[in-house]
């Protein structure tokens, strides 16, 4: 009978509990979602699912976008992009998204909320499948497989630190000789690639990417302290009154704005299947050093937790690399008019056919030269 009714030492179990105790429930026990772990982490499960959710959507939106644009191509009169319901579609996920992860990371630390950006990769390879009919690669199983790894262990092994960030802990934060000393060096670095930017016109992939990287450090910092002390006022605790809120927030849009400029310039030179595995290694690496440094993350986790965690941004890192690897993108075929070598003249472009145009079928304006010889 007392088995049966779930009685121990003289007091009566509830079924629920007696389950809780077996099977890991959100109760007592030695599950994962059990006990200590889940109360002392639900807050930080809550912000990485929030996040990977949110990279998810980011990725389904830029497939509906793609789609939208090739569309848009085929038809035969041709119509501005923003005129296509399908592309607001698009646009309006990708709004979610970014405001999803905005929120993530007033719930998690950014060394997890960052590295969860490559579900966006690989939700990115595999949703395509079905939008723009492409087809799946052993490179994207096996990239899949090591970036799913990667992520549970990012998951696992987070650092727990608590998410309650007051503008006057920012303040702190702020002033603290570890951040100065981190912040002077990322100065120098910038002005050196700046310097070699500007004066040499150096566009090599590496300087440009370094220059996101190192205002993505500046970016995360923001955002992160932006969000918190925004949670922190809707739950009754005003924050809005310190200074160190608009402060942050001027910072985050100033750092937003320059490295979406660079960006896009490394989009612009080089092949979207080198800047997207560089830019998310990049990205994370620069994301780890700056919550570690001005948060102080992974100020009392334990040596065995930060290998595990490192190691799982290792896979991550190595999961998109492969999916971004050798992948290459179709462009419309655009038919054009070839006259062949032109004596005494070095012709390299094409002649392209307009049959709107009075000039149909003639060389363009820059070939000047090229007229008055013939």
């Amino acid at each position: 009978m007392a088995r049966a009714w779930g009685l121990r030492e003289g007091s009566w179990t509830s079924p629920q509990a007696s389950w809780n105790d077996s099977s890991g429930g959100p109760g007592t026990g030695p599950g994962p979602l059990s006990g200590p772990w889940y109360s002392t982490h639900k807050t930080q499960l809550l912000g990485g699912l929030l996040a990977a959710a949110s990279n998810f959507l980011i990725s389904v939106s830029l497939n509906i976008q793609k789609c939208a644009h090739l569309r848009l191509v085929c038809q035969a009169e041709q119509k501005p992009y923003y005129m296509s319901k399908l592309w607001w579609c698009g646009i309006t996920l990708l709004g979610l998204g970014e405001v999803g992860n905005f929120t993530a990371y007033g719930f998690a630390p950014i060394t997890l909320v960052a590295p969860l950006g490559c579900v966006s990769v690989i939700g990115s390879a595999f949703i395509s499948v079905f939008f723009l009919k492409k087809t799946m690669r052993t490179a994207d199983i096996l990239g899949g497989a090591l970036t799913i790894t990667g992520i549970y262990l990012l998951v696992t092994f987070a650092p727990n630190v608590p998410q309650e960030l007051t503008a006057r802990q920012v303040q702190n934060y702020l002033v603290s000789w570890p951040f100065l000393v981190y912040s002077i060096l990322e100065i120098i670095i910038f002005c050196i690639l700046l310097y070699f930017y500007k004066r040499k016109a150096v566009k090599h992939i590496m300087v440009l990417l370094m220059m996101v990287a190192l205002l993505v450090s500046l970016t995360v910092i923001a955002v992160k302290a932006v969000s918190s002390m925004i949670a922190l006022s809707v739950t009754g605790k005003m924050q809005l009154t310190y200074s160190v809120f608009y402060i942050m927030s001027v910072l985050m849009a100033t750092s937003c704005a320059f490295q979406i400029k660079f960006l896009n310039q490394a989009m612009q030179l080089y092949e979207a299947t080198a800047v997207v595995p560089i830019n998310f290694v990049f990205f994370t690496i620069s994301a780890i050093i700056s919550g570690v440094i001005f948060y102080r993350e992974f100020q009392s986790a334990a040596l065995l937790s930060v290998f595990m965690f490192l190691f799982g941004c290792l896979l991550s890192s190595l999961g998109v690399i492969i999916i971004a690897r050798n992948k290459k993108e179709k462009h419309l075929h655009i038919p054009f008019i070839d006259y062949g070598h032109i004596p005494g003249q070095k012709l390299t472009g094409k002649i392209q056919p307009d049959s709107h145009s009075s000039c149909y079928g003639t060389l363009n304006k820059e070939d000047d030269s090229v007229k008055r010889q013939t």
